[in-house]
């Protein structure tokens, strides 16, 4: 069976909209007619809200000495104390990762002279996954009295966005069956069939880690953390047939 393809802008109301004619020749023996099928092709997204479940925080520790070994032996000890609060706050093992380990030489700049080397400075990072969002907080206090003098951010999630990615996915159909509804009455047409679906993907919105401080290892008041809302979308596209 051969296909051909014609496509075209039906003005400003038709934006955003594909409308193709496609033509078949029959394969029987003998067949003359043709058989002329209109589709449209159309995109939409759905949106649902859910309160997050889980939060994934970077944290780390830095030290410095006269030697290599001397700053990554005072690192390892900060870091070591580090994780004991971690796991002290109920983070369990598999949540705590390694993200980045470094050792740098530095060095005092004077003009007219050469860098001259002063000592060397090592850092320790590790992403931490926390379950449970009510020990967000006084997890991170815990690891900055510990020694943690660096928070990167927090990023929230879903441990589980089934749930949903499917709400929206309901919302996303709605929406792209209403949008060819549209479209079919503005041309005058009607919907014949859904001829494919297709889905592009899923995110939980634009949403930033949310910066934080390294605190005073003094404080005593734990450090709040509002989690709000995750926005969940799914985008699909779909191929109606239109008759008359």
């Amino acid at each position: 069976m051969k296909t051909f393809l014609r496509t075209g802008a039906l003005g400003l109301l038709l934006a955003g909209a594909a409308i193709s004619f496609a033509r078949a020749e029959p394969t029987a023996p003998g067949a003359e007619t043709l058989f002329r099928a209109t589709t449209l092709n159309l995109a939409a997204q759905g949106e649902t809200k859910a309160a997050p479940d889980m939060a994934a925080i970077g944290l780390g520790v830095t030290a410095e000495g006269p030697t290599a070994a001397q700053a990554l032996s005072d690192n390892a000890a900060r870091m070591s104390r580090v994780l004991a609060a971690l796991k002290a706050a109920g983070i369990a093992d598999k949540d705590i990762r390694t993200s980045g380990l470094n050792l740098n030489a530095q060095y005092a700049y004077a003009q007219g002279q050469a860098p001259r080397l002063t000592g060397y400075q090592a850092t320790n990072q590790v992403s931490v996954t926390v379950r449970n969002l009510a020990r967000l907080g006084a997890a991170v206090d815990a690891t900055v009295g510990a020694g943690a003098d660096q928070v990167n951010g927090v990023t929230f999630g879903l441990a589980d966005p089934t749930a949903a990615e499917n709400t929206a996915r309901e919302a996303a159909v709605r929406a792209l069956q209403a949008k060819a509804e549209l479209y079919a009455r503005a041309t005058g047409y009607r919907i014949a069939r859904l001829v494919s679906l297709s889905e592009g993907g899923s995110s939980d919105g634009p949403r930033p880690p949310v910066p934080m401080m390294a605190m005073a290892r003094a404080q005593k008041v734990e450090t709040p953390v509002a989690p709000g809302e995750l926005d969940i979308r799914i985008e699909i596209a779909g191929v109606y047939e239109l008759t008359r």
